[in-house]
Formats: C-alpha cells, structure tokens, sequence
C-alpha cells in the first residue's frame, strides 16, 4: 500500500502536524453534534487527550499547553477521536457541561454573517453563563 493509502484508508493512527508541530482540533459536543471550539494540538496535547480522556490543547498565543477547564471549570471529556482522510486534522466528540467559549456562549460559532452583507455579523445564541465571574483575574 503507497504511503498516501497508508494514511487515507490504512488502520494505524499517524497524525500529520503542520511545519510548527500542530494539528487541527474540532471539539463537538457528542450528545447535541454541536461544533464547539476549533483548537490546535501538539503531540504532547494529544498523548495528554488520550491518556487522561480528558480535552488538552496547545495554546499558539500562550505558547504552552491548556487543560480544557482549567480555569473556567468547563471540562471536555473526550468520547471520541476521529481524523479526517489525510490525518491532518482531528475532530473530538466531547462531554460538557456548559460554555466552552470563553465570552460565555456554548459554542465558539456563536455569530452568523448577516443575510444579505458582506461584513455584518449577528449573535445567533445566548449567553450561558458570566465570564465576569467565572474567569476571575
């Protein structure tokens, strides 16, 4: 089998990181099949994910990594790792409570271009929790 079919339609996970040593990573939620979050691993991150079963992402801003809750509360427990055909992205069904945003929505995509703009946005969702109480500085 080519290398190429190795990876698209072969059994052995081999995740494929980008020249900075990360890989995409949707977050869904597994009950609702809400997209929640689009985030980055590196392969400690995912090692981390899949001993602990618990959500860990790599932080480009903050150059480290994050824990999912580690500061909100508002964990993700992993259910589910699946990749995409070329493994060059992750996509993880997770468990959780509420607000994996960090302005308080439970989704990041929690705005919509507006019909009929080219630049106008609309909050399509409500705020779930306060992140003035959650995330205290």
């Amino acid at each position: 089998m080519s290398a190429n079919k190795e990876i698209e339609e072969g059994l052995q996970f081999t995740p494929r990181f980008d020249a900075n040593g990360l890989i995409t990573a949707i977050a869904q939620d597994a009950r609702t099949g809400e997209v929640l979050m689009v985030a980055y691993m590196n392969q400690e991150a995912l090692n981390l994910t899949i001993q602990t079963g618990n959500a860990v992402y790599y932080s480009r801003s903050r150059k480290k990594l994050w824990k999912k809750g580690e500061e909100s509360g508002h964990t993700q427990k992993v259910r589910q790792i699946l990749t995409d055909c070329d493994q060059d992205c992750l996509l993880l069904k997770v468990e959780v409570d509420q607000g994996q945003c960090h302005v308080g929505y439970q989704s990041c995509f929690y705005r919509a271009l507006k019909k009929g703009t080219a630049d106008q946005l609309e909050v399509i969702a409500q705020k779930v929790y306060d992140p003035a109480t959650t995330y205290k500085k």
